[in-house]
């Protein structure tokens, strides 16, 4: 009896395991703590439907979509044209929210907020400006008593479209820096110490000393970091928030196909190295309890998903960006 029990058990577990349907996705660690979130609340929305997503960063997440071994994958990069030919199907993208990296520091004896450049960051990842009371940064800085201390740069080692927003924003505002390194998920960096992911950028600047590297907004929080203002197009310095974010996405002219950057936008309240995240999904999808799953993920990460977006500080998407995707997700046959 015992065993009979036992044996309908396991049948009835097998048969709730092959009823569920199981999406797999990698790619930016920039989102990551939204998508783990979303994930987990339309799991509980929707028990029949799993997502797994491993936060690689984006170069990853991109390859691994190129190799077929998942359902879906982010970025915090547009694809260029060159990566989309490379798949075997078309790719849409689809921007969930806007975000912001931001200079992260730990100066020995400044407990401030601290105001950047364009020209200041630039210099520091060039390795020209080498100390942390140099005038690029002294002039933005007055009244601040900042040591001579060397400053230790650390910068992503790996492919990561936090390393892109970062570097497309230098690219905008240094003709130097473009010329020199330009911009793109993995760059060859003139100066500095290498750590994978947000997290580890994140860990080696709060244990090193004079250190300064660059993380999304969260990371910085969640460690309880120092972050500086930037010196945004209109001229002003402003600090990563909400609005500051908010008020970048919404100067965005979004073109149909969402491959869009918005480093250094328009407008005295933007903050100016914010981008939005992409998912990046197959226009061909043949499994239809798959396609099924993806469609009702997207529309409720554009609907109910987005009012989830501020707690972790995010900035939800403007409304015609929405309006644009809804229609936009019939392209997934």
């Amino acid at each position: 009896m015992r065993t009979s029990l036992l044996a309908l058990c396991l049948i009835a577990l097998v048969a709730s395991a092959s009823g569920q349907t199981m999406l797999n996705g990698a790619g930016a660690t920039f989102p990551y703590p939204i998508y783990s979130k979303w994930f987990d609340e339309f799991h509980k929305l929707h028990p029949d439907v799993q997502i797994n997503y491993q936060a690689i960063g984006s170069g990853g997440g991109i390859r691994q979509l190129e190799a077929g071994t998942v359902d879906f994958g982010a970025s915090d990069q547009p694809m260029n044209d060159e990566q989309l030919k490379k798949q075997k199907t078309a790719v849409l993208h689809f921007p969930t929210v806007a975000g912001a990296v931001v200079p992260t520091y730990n100066v020995t004896g400044v407990a401030r907020d601290l105001n950047f450049t364009p020209e200041a960051l630039a210099g520091i990842f060039l390795g020209q400006v080498k100390n942390w009371n140099a005038p690029e940064i002294a002039k933005a800085n007055p009244g601040v008593k900042l040591p001579s201390a060397e400053i230790v740069v650390v910068h992503r080692s790996d492919g990561s479209g936090t390393t892109f927003i970062w570097t497309d924003f230098l690219s905008k505002t240094s003709p130097e820096w473009k010329s020199a390194v330009g911009s793109g998920t993995s760059v060859n960096w003139p100066a500095g110490l290498g750590a994978k992911g947000n997290e580890g950028v994140a860990g080696l600047v709060k244990q090193t000393p004079n250190s300064l590297g660059y993380v999304e907004l969260i990371y910085a929080i969640q460690n309880d970091m120092a972050y500086g203002r930037v010196r945004n197009a209109a001229g002003k310095f402003i600090k990563a928030d909400l609005s500051s974010v908010t008020a970048a996405a919404a100067a965005a002219k979004v073109p149909d196909d969402f491959r869009v950057s918005i480093t250094n936008a328009e407008g005295k309240d933007a903050y100016p190295i914010a981008s939005f995240t992409w998912l990046l999904i197959p226009d061909k999808i043949d499994d239809a309890k798959k396609k099924e799953a993806i469609v009702e993920m997207l529309k409720w990460a554009l609907g109910p998903g987005q009012k989830m977006t501020a707690a972790l500080h995010y900035a939800a998407l403007p409304s015609n960006v929405v309006s644009k995707e809804l229609k936009a997700i019939s392209k997934i046959q």
